[in-house]
């Protein structure tokens, strides 16, 4: 356990320091996340404990779209010396990929769930109104970008704060351009949006799971896409491009409901990126002829 350090590409949620509890990764493929505050942690264990064993869950659908979850561990915390927190054990979703860029996306057009205190649901509002939630059903909460050669984009916090909807669609088509240049070149968005297994056949695979399933409600979840610019090339090798559900401390079981929220915003997500693939393929199309 003496090889544990905060991830090295997070890209949202709260980071790990000397005085602050945050996630942390062994290097060996597990990522250790602590249990939230309050009674979140406790909830998003339960749905990990009921999720991985629920038989109602297609096997394809846990392994390929959830982090495998490992159960927990206590671990001890520089912020308080001589004491140790719980932290639910998962995969490490980057484990392998030597430079993965990834992208945060955080789904539905309500971010908390029923009977949240009032505080709270004034807080989500507000973060919602503020920013796409409302308007798309999904927002952008983190973005890293990294090339074969080590350069990296990762755009400030603040730079996403309030992000509009030309402002997303700067953000998704920069996710697949060249780290150097002007940086919106798109260069990688056939290879890494399109094709057999790229983000859009995942996602509208995710889809379709989602317009059947009535176990849960995935309040204030995030959709994480990744890709390694060693596997993804702008010459169509797809490798490497991964698509996975993370944070799920508002999730509350559907009462044999479809969750029409987190539905409405991936439908409206798959919408967005293809656009942007058409759009480049256009372009790609007019420099040809």
């Amino acid at each position: 356990m003496s090889d544990l350090r905060p991830p090295e590409h997070q890209v949202a949620g709260h980071r790990a320091a000397p005085n602050k509890l945050g996630p942390l990764v062994d290097g060996a493929g597990l990522f250790y996340k602590p249990l939230q505050a309050l009674d979140r942690g406790e909830q998003e264990l339960a749905f990990y404990t009921s999720f991985s064993v629920h038989p109602a869950v297609p096997p394809s659908i846990r392994d390929k779209f959830f982090p495998r979850f490992h159960g927990t561990r206590l671990l001890p915390t520089a912020a308080t010396p001589g004491e140790s927190h719980p932290h639910i054990v998962l995969d490490d979703l980057l484990e392998g990929l030597p430079s993965p860029s990834v992208t945060d996306i955080k789904i539905g057009a309500c971010t908390w769930p029923p009977r949240a205190p009032e505080p709270y649901v004034a807080k989500c509002l507000a973060k919602d109104r503020g920013s796409t939630s409302v308007l798309l059903g999904f927002r952008v909460s983190g973005i890293r970008v990294s090339d074969a050669g080590g350069a990296v984009w990762l755009p400030d916090r603040s730079e996403l704060k309030g992000t509009d909807i030309p402002g997303v669609r700067r953000m998704l088509g920069r996710y697949v351009s060249s780290v150097g240049g002007d940086g919106m070149d798109c260069a990688l968005a056939a290879a890494v949006y399109g094709g057999e297994g790229g983000v859009l056949a995942q996602l509208r695979e995710l889809k379709a799971w989602f317009e059947v399933q009535t176990l849960f409600h995935f309040y204030s979840a995030s959709v994480l896409l990744i890709y390694d610019a060693n596997a993804v090339t702008a010459a169509g090798g797809g490798g490497g491009v991964r698509v996975k559900l993370v944070d799920f401390a508002h999730v509350v079981e559907s009462e044999g409901v479809i969750d029409h929220n987190f539905l409405g915003g991936l439908c409206s997500l798959i919408k967005f990126i293809a656009d942007i693939v058409a759009e480049t393929s256009d372009i790609v199309s007019s420099g040809d002829s």
